[in-house]
């Protein structure tokens, strides 16, 4: 069932859960979560990052998510993770998406805000909100951390951009943690009790359950998944023995591996909840 950034915040925001945002690769990784959010009955959000969008790849996979979402009789988004601009969010609504997020985050400030209005304003005349990000949400791989996200900067840039979701930087990074990460909670329930929006969490693979589910309690309702994801598939994949010979056949356990890893999540961020 297809739905909206907006729509599908306020569900989680209205129990006080948080939606699963996947990023999908390929059909397979599609079938998976598509799977989970059908045994489970839970709200998901299929998302792609911005540089497949910019591929033959974004143009197949997009077509099995907007099908995948048709099929489904629980509410689910199609997202652009990490719009590294104007006119990548353009391709991503050309594409089908019916949500957007922006990343401006390593700009200064004031250019943040006003990237992040253009591209609210240009969605909005499609019907689509948009996510953007203060406090920049970097890599493991990065010498050093990111400054956190500034709480008055959060109000201001609510205020200013009119986004319906926003990304902070309390703790988490993209990629394999070389040790568990421990977010800022306190510094999370004030940017939500301020700001009255949505908070989203990157880099949700590797963060420890019971910080997710503070996490969750503070005001996160959207945290994305995609390292883990990765390798849940590719596990599934080297496990097998090479003498099956039928690609569909082949990949059925990956999927399932998938469907296993993307029902752990529902469950984890209470998305089920809102069967």
């Amino acid at each position: 069932m297809q739905s909206n950034l907006k729509q599908i915040l306020a569900l989680a925001e209205s129990k006080g859960v948080a939606i699963p945002a996947f990023n999908c690769y390929n059909v397979e990784s599609v079938m998976g979560v598509a799977q989970a959010a059908r045994e489970t009955g839970a709200p998901v959000i299929f998302q792609m990052f911005t540089r497949m969008m910019d591929t033959e790849f974004g143009t197949y996979v997009s077509a099995a998510i907007r099908e995948a979402i048709n099929l489904l009789p629980t509410p689910a988004v199609m997202h652009l993770d990490h719009g590294a601009g104007i006119p990548q969010v353009l391709r991503a609504l050309r594409l089908g998406c019916t949500s957007i997020m922006i990343d401006a985050s390593t700009q200064p400030l004031e250019r943040n805000i006003a990237i992040t209005r253009q591209a609210v304003e240009i969605c909005g005349e499609c019907g689509v909100f948009v996510e953007g990000e203060l406090g920049h949400v970097g890599g493991t791989a990065d010498e050093k951390m990111s400054d956190f996200t500034d709480v008055d900067e959060a109000v201001r840039f609510a205020k200013e951009t009119g986004v319906a979701a926003m990304a902070v930087m309390v703790g988490t990074a993209h990629g394999v943690y070389k040790s568990a990460p421990v977010l800022d909670i306190e510094r999370t329930r004030t940017i939500h009790e301020r700001t009255g929006l949505p908070l989203v969490l990157h880099g949700g693979s590797g963060v420890p359950d019971e910080q997710v589910r503070m996490a969750v309690e503070a005001g996160v309702r959207k945290m994305n998944f995609a390292t883990d994801l990765v390798y849940a598939f590719f596990n599934s994949v080297y496990a097998k023995n090479g003498e099956i010979r039928a690609m569909d056949v082949f990949m059925k356990e990956p999927v399932e591996s998938i469907k296993q890893y993307a029902i752990g999540k529902i469950q984890l961020l209470g998305a089920d909840k809102l069967a």
